[in-house]
């Protein structure tokens, strides 16, 4: 049963990788966009990273597409945030018939967030995975 319940997870992180848009594929999507970022900014995006100032498109190409985007307004301006989800697995032990058992439930969090006001990066975090 654990044996199957992990060969699960695997096949499904594998898939889940596959479908995932990396930062080349995200460039060449953009790339007008990308082209016209400075060459500091250029080499924080190829690295997957990101810096207050950088435009939407910068932060899409590095970070990639968010799971949830909120709109909001705050004194300087049209906020809009974008939320990054994670997921990890959660390990349940339990004595059973004659021996110890293991289940494996999948969970989410908000791994990051990225707040722009009017179009530009105005500050940005990144949240730790639960520990349980």
């Amino acid at each position: 049963m654990v044996k199957k319940a992990m060969g699960l997870l695997l096949a499904g992180l594998v898939l889940a990788g596959c479908a995932t848009s990396t930062v080349m594929s995200r460039k060449q999507e953009r790339y007008a966009a990308y082209e016209a970022l400075t060459p500091e900014m250029r080499g924080l995006v190829d690295q997957g990273q990101i810096k207050i100032g950088m435009t939407m498109d910068a932060v899409y190409i590095a970070w990639g597409q968010p799971g949830q985007v909120l709109q909001g307004e705050n004194a300087a301006g049209k906020t809009t945030t974008w939320v990054y989800y994670g997921g990890y697995v959660q390990e349940v032990r339990y004595w059973g018939y004659r021996r110890l058992h293991y289940d494996y439930y999948p969970g989410s969090y908000v791994r990051a967030q990225a707040v722009f006001v009017n179009g530009l990066l105005s500050s940005w975090q990144t949240f730790a995975e639960p520990q349980y």
